[in-house]
């Protein structure tokens, strides 16, 4: 596959990346492998522009495909389809690393496709990257690259590279770092309550090894490098943005200035109409060029007005968050609900519990078959005031689902202790900065409403940046234009004692180690504030789930047994289901769970397979109940599809004390050899186990010579097969 391999060795985990043999019409193509994991990556780039282009259009595509797991799609086609969750997730990723880096106005598309084409225990997103790196520094498009990344983790204590599945599954930090030589443009992690200190010790511990990536691919390009290629990069005209600047900039400072988006946004939209109407004449013509001309004076004032008056849009000060308001158990039907507000940003979390049988089924490259713990994302068009058609869920709301469950799922119950499957939806209902952060707010709140008992409450908050030169800005929980126009978007969630996940883009190259850190800290004091707002609204996740809710039963019982609780053609478990109305499912080990939305009728089919499944036992007592009645005696159901005889006293006429369906209190006074129960009561007086009971028993009693139900005894009874199940015996 390599047309030159050059080897990497980073902590013992030997790269190895080098232009392909293949592919050879794309722009630029590269294949990267570490062990048995191999990754074909292309970059494409087009000479023509499409008509209107106002943004850089760049795409990047992560193409799973089965066959590198020896996998054949599930799906009825049999073929791959829309990408998974993971793929997009990992295109995602991809895109983050390697945006900035482009230049500034490009308008060509740009088009990265990464294909794993074999994988084995190790993660294809790392090799992704860095194979997405090294395909455009040898094309023609320009870019400031190359670029390293790896997957950071932690066992006993101790950093280690780019761990496999299974090192992975006991690490307690899953941390992916991108960067250049200049510094880190990418992080993406989730953790299990890591302290801040780890997080930033690790994102140190990454840059060595990126350098050594991009030293590698610095050496390639030198090699097969071809010359760049001159983009269409959009500027706007320098007379024009100082006519803008000299006519309209104090304006534009003050109707920043407006608390309210929509007020703000609407009063900015009509000032660049009556600004692009007053310059007109002077600049006919250019309509377009005079919009934008607004657009980056807006920033540059945007810029101005936080770092060197300390003020915000809305009046806050850098590190000030907005008005938060937490609400819980707003949806009576719901299992959970939870409304989490932060100034103009709203979120609404629906938890919806099931059956262990209704986790996701997954069809990807990794080992992991399913998850019991979903979350997703909903942005609809009303959340930002816009009118649009609705359509399925896009990159961005996959992105930002997957992030709030990576923060959470750390917290979720154990399958042992709480055997759930959960689905947590999150609905944007406003929208005016990290949405994906309220709606882990909101999360929490709704898990604790449907009375999960989360190992501890999690909350989340948006940082950003202002830089000019050498000076900054960390801002605590940014608004939507704040993002738009800053330098960062870094999110961490956590709880008091960690973090669980954090995700940082950004728009400038590499952000130092100094501005991490103090984004890190401001981010801490941030969300311990915010958790003490959801601690006011729910101090601890509630006693009782929803009356809704199905209540999930668990025991286990030997696997020989499973026979008993089908019953032949599952006749037996049909009939618990049906008497109960009970949802009872089997594993092969014997555990069995029973799901009910009445917890009554769930403890009646508990009872009912605990009865079929355990054994009667010499010196218990039963509350049974006549199901035949012979000459000598009745026999009782002491156990569902168990009985054992009762003999009655010499004279004494069955028929007359009996009738079938009463219950008698009994008590086991012998199991014989052949598994046959002799029986006692307080109620009747009998003969002694075995004994004539002043009758013998002859052929016309239906019983053997002695007429007793031990050994020579009569009557029916059962044996006990050698699985341990139960059949009637003829006598």
């Amino acid at each position: 596959m390599f047309e030159k391999e050059v080897e990497v060795i980073l902590n013992g985990r030997h790269i190895t990346i080098g232009p392909a043999k293949v592919a050879k019409q794309a722009s630029g193509a590269a294949v990267v492998r570490m062990d048995e994991t191999i990754v074909l990556v292309t970059a494409t780039v087009s000479e023509a522009l499409r008509e209107g282009m106002d943004f850089f259009p760049l795409t990047c595509d992560y193409e799973e495909r089965l066959y590198a797991v020896g996998k054949i799609p599930g799906s009825f086609p049999k073929r791959e389809g829309k990408p998974s969750d993971r793929g997009i997730v990992t295109g995602r990723l991809v895109d983050r690393s390697i945006r900035p880096l482009f230049p500034s106005g490009m308008r060509n598309d740009v088009q990265v496709i990464a294909i794993p084409l074999s994988v084995d225990h190790n993660y294809p997103d790392v090799l992704a990257v860095v194979g997405a790196s090294l395909a455009l520094c040898l094309s023609k498009i320009p870019f400031a690259g190359p670029v390293g990344s790896v997957r950071i983790g932690r066992l006993d204590g101790q950093f280690i590279v780019n761990p496999n599945f299974e090192d992975l599954a006991k690490s307690d930090l899953d941390l992916v770092v991108s960067g250049t030589k200049a510094g880190i443009d990418m992080v993406e992690a989730g953790a299990d309550q890591v302290p801040e200190s780890v997080i930033i010790e690790a994102i140190r511990f990454a840059q060595p090894l990126i350098d050594q990536l991009v030293a590698a691919q610095e050496g390639l390009v030198s090699e097969f490098g071809v010359p760049k290629m001159e983009p269409v990069i959009y500027r706007v005209n320098a007379d024009i943005l100082q006519a803008v600047r000299d006519s309209s900039a104090s304006e534009i400072r003050d109707a920043l200035q407006q608390p309210d988006k929509a007020a703000r946004e609407s009063g900015i939209t009509l000032l660049k109409e009556e600004i692009v109407a007053k310059l007109a004449d002077q600049f006919p013509d250019q309509e377009a060029d005079l919009g934008n001309a607004v657009e980056k004076v807006v920033k540059e004032e945007l810029r101005s007005l936080i770092l060197n008056e300390g003020r915000r849009p809305d009046g806050r000060g850098v590190d000030e968050i907005r008005k938060i308001t937490c609400e819980v158990g707003l949806l009576p039907r719901v299992h959970g609900s939870g409304l989490f507000t932060r100034g103009q940003t709203q979120v609404l979390t629906v938890t919806t519990l099931g059956t262990l049988d209704q986790a996701q089924i997954l069809d990807n490259l990794e080992t992991e078959e399913s998850k019991r713990y979903m979350h997703q994302y909903n942005f609809p068009p009303f959340s930002v005031g816009e009118a649009r058609p609705m359509r399925g869920p896009g990159r961005r709301e996959i992105g930002h689902g997957t992030l709030a469950e990576r923060a959470l799922v750390r917290m979720i119950p154990l399958e042992e202790e709480f055997p759930y499957t959960l689905r947590l939806v999150s609905e944007v209902l406003e929208s005016n900065g990290s949405t994906s952060m309220a709606s882990v707010c909101a999360s929490t709140l709704s898990l604790m409403d449907a009375g999960v008992r989360i190992k501890a409450p999690v909350a989340g908050i948006a940082m950003g940046l202002m830089t000019d030169g050498d000076r900054y800005a960390v801002l605590t929980d940014i608004q939507g234009m704040e993002d738009f126009s800053g330098d960062m978007d870094f999110k961490v969630a956590g709880t008091r004692d960690g973090v669980t996940a954090l995700q940082l883009d950004t728009k400038v190259l590499g952000i130092s180690g100094e501005i991490l850190g103090k984004a890190v800290e401001q981010a801490r004091g941030a969300r311990l504030y915010i958790l003490d707002k959801i601690l006011e609204a729910i101090p601890q996740a509630r006693e009782e789930m929803s009356p809704y809710a199905p209540r999930i039963f668990v025991l286990e019982i030997h696997p020989d047994k499973i026979g008993d609780v089908i019953g032949p053609g599952g006749k037996i478990i049909k009939k618990i289901t049906a008497d109960t109305g009970a949802r009872i499912d089997i594993e092969q080990n014997g555990k069995v769970y029973i799901a009910a939305v009445d917890a009554e009728a769930g403890e009646r089919a508990r009872k009912i397979i605990d009865d079929i499944t355990r054994d009667v036992k010499i010196g218990e007592t039963y509350l049974g109940k006549v199901v035949r009645i012979a000459s000598f005696g009745a026999f009782i159901e002491v156990l569902p599809g168990k009985d054992g005889l009762l003999r009655v006293a010499g004279g004494a006429r069955p028929e007359d004390m009996f009738k079938l369906g009463d219950e008698v209190m009994v008590k086991v006074e012998e199991i014989d050899s052949q598994g046959r129960v002799n029986l006692s009561s307080p109620s009747f007086p009998s003969a002694a186990p075995g004994g004539d009971g002043g009758r013998r028993g002859g052929p016309d009693r239906g019983g053997r010579p002695g007429g007793g139900f031990g050994p020579g005894g009569g009557g029916r009874s059962r044996e006990r097969e050698p699985e341990g199940r139960f059949r009637p015996k003829r006598t």
